[in-house]
């Protein structure tokens, strides 16, 4: 069987199962779904990561486009935000090559329609279009893309044009470039932005930084560079730069959802949407006029940002609590107006966050402290069949069940079942139960007002959940 699958953010699997003709197929798929619902061809961009694989799947990419009628402009390695952005300003469709965050051993493709990201109908519609594709003697070679060079610098004059160049003045800033495809674009623009920036751990092979469930020896690394007591922050993203990881003067990460909140309240935005896995500091502590919650993924937080605009708001971001920050609407930054990009990005994150320090005369800490955000944990139970987890979860939905379970935590006091069930009990606190989009897994999510307490929930949720699926498995 294929690994590949789609999943929150776009197809995603094995490298030996998407090179060469998958990929082909994949990518053709989506541009006869674009085709049939545009009523014929257009322009395209292509965009890749860094990663080993990238660069031949892209061309494949490339292959496919000029094969289906389409005008290609291949954009070489930049951030995915940057490609989309291009895609924006040619009313183009864009494909982004990249697996984010996973290792070098798997890869992906993110689709883009002229309008956006693809939505879950997409979805379907791109495997039923994959169904009617055969393979039939060779690809046909890949010499008809034009080369697009400029699309990175448009990025980057995007934050260089909307900010002041002195707004990062005085703050010196470890940039960890790693194998992020934006480790020279980041530096550039926080220089440009007024920062003091050191580069410093870039790496030839790739490093699969993940923004929200941080590997040990990340954590290490981060906190070995920052203990020479000599920056003020240190930055980074994930493998395609659309999330953002920030760390304060101490090593310690900054949650994404803060960043986000940080970031919204910055801006000045009267209405926020984010997924349930969002913290609840974000109602309490935001002043935001709405807070709208959806299921995890940018595809829905998307939506709501659609929703919200619809019912009203008049400036309206999301943000995930990997850090990703997506802008709905054009939103004044002084006298000057940065453009909406309803799409994953780091770079805006990152410097808001920076930014709203230095205005607040705060460090980053003092600044994470006066917001009272709590402190969270998650984990997983891998291996957990979608039949297992699913059984679970419809009987967390039952009041009875659900006040029986959770007694020895708390009593519930509100339930959302958006995406899982996420529980408010009674002290403040919150657990959350949803299955994975992307692997065969159940994972937990917790909230309190310090880091033990928010871990001894995960601990007790998973072993917790682990019985009652054995006991309900035991009674088949």
């Amino acid at each position: 069987m294929s690994s590949l699958k789609f999943g929150t953010s776009g197809l995603r699997g094995l490298v030996t199962d998407l090179v060469g003709w998958p990929s082909y197929a994949y990518a053709s798929a989506f541009f006869r779904s674009i085709a049939a619902t545009t009523g014929g061809s257009g322009d395209v961009v292509i965009g890749r990561d860094l990663r080993d694989s990238s660069e031949g799947i892209a061309a494949t990419v490339a292959a496919a486009a000029a094969g289906a009628g389409f005008t290609v402009f291949d954009c070489g390695a930049l951030p995915t935000p940057a490609l989309a952005l291009e895609g924006i300003r040619r009313g183009a469709c864009a494909v982004m090559v990249t697996g984010s965050h996973i290792p070098s051993d798997r890869n992906g493709l993110k689709f883009y329609r002229p309008d956006g990201e693809i939505t879950k109908t997409d979805e379907v519609a791109i495997l039923a279009a994959l169904g009617d594709i055969s393979q039939v003697g060779d690809m046909p070679p890949t010499d008809a893309a034009t080369r697009e060079p400029g699309a990175i610098d448009r990025y980057r004059q995007r934050y260089t044009e909307a900010f002041p160049s002195t707004i990062l003045a005085g703050q010196r800033i470890a940039v960890y470039q790693q194998s992020s495809v934006a480790r020279d674009l980041l530096a550039d623009v926080l220089a440009a932005l007024g920062a003091d920036i050191v580069a410093i751990g870039r790496s030839d092979s790739f490093v699969p930084i993940d923004t929200e469930a941080h590997r040990p020896e990340d954590i290490a690394f981060i906190r070995d560079a920052m203990a020479t007591g000599g920056f003020d922050a240190l930055v980074t993203t994930d493998g395609d730069a659309d999330r953002p990881l920030l760390a304060d003067a101490a090593g310690r990460i900054v949650r994404g959802d803060v960043l986000g909140l940080i970031t919204a309240r910055y801006l000045g935005v009267d209405t926020v949407v984010v997924p349930v896995t969002a913290g609840s500091a974000i109602e309490h502590a935001g002043g935001f006029r709405r807070v709208l919650r959806t299921k995890v993924g940018s595809p829905f937080v998307i939506a709501g940002m659609g929703q919200a605009q619809r019912d009203g708001a008049t400036s309206v971001v999301g943000f995930e609590a990997n850090g990703g920050f997506l802008l709905g609407s054009d939103i004044a930054v002084g006298d000057r107006i940065l453009a909406a990009l309803p799409t994953r990005d780091a770079i805006l994150p990152i410097v808001a966050t920076l930014a709203a320090a230095r205005d607040a005369g705060m460090t980053l800490a003092e600044l994470v402290v006066s917001l009272k955000v709590g402190e969270t944990a998650s984990d997983r139970l891998p291996e957990t069949p979608a039949e297992r987890s699913g059984a679970l979860l419809r009987q967390l939905g039952r009041e009875a069940f659900r006040a029986d379970f959770f007694r020895p935590l708390g009593t519930p006091q509100s339930v959302d079942e958006q995406d899982g069930v996420r529980v408010e009990l009674d002290g403040g606190r919150t657990i959350h139960f949803r299955a994975s989009g992307n692997a065969p897994e159940l994972r937990c999510y917790a909230e309190a007002g310090t880091a033990a307490d928010a871990e001894e929930m995960v601990r007790w949720g998973l072993a917790a959940a682990a019985a009652a699926m054995k006991d309900a498995a035991g009674q088949v």
